[in-house]
């Protein structure tokens, strides 16, 4: 499912414009970006949990030349499923 596919089922369930799906839609995602940003935790009961999650400085090797590298450290986010939703695929 794409993010077009996404407004069209949003629009569909909760019976409101395409076009008001889709500023739903991109608000949802600004938060939760700005709460990630911020170094807070999203979670939505049920659903799951949105985090940062910290990556340690390492050593990695250019495949092509053989020379080693240092890779910094770095912030990724990451999400971890909720009861429910593990519940509803399984």
């Amino acid at each position: 499912m794409n993010k077009t596919e996404l407004i069209d089922q949003i629009a569909a369930s909760a019976e409101i414009s395409k076009a008001a799906a889709a500023r739903a839609l991109d608000a949802t995602v600004a938060a939760v970006k700005d709460a990630l940003k911020a170094g807070d935790t999203v979670s939505l009961i049920g659903f799951g949990t949105f985090y940062v999650g910290e990556r340690a400085a390492r050593t990695g090797r250019n495949p092509r030349t053989g020379k080693t590298l240092e890779i910094k450290a770095a912030k990724s986010p990451k999400f971890r499923a909720g009861k429910g939703l593990k519940d509803a695929i399984n």
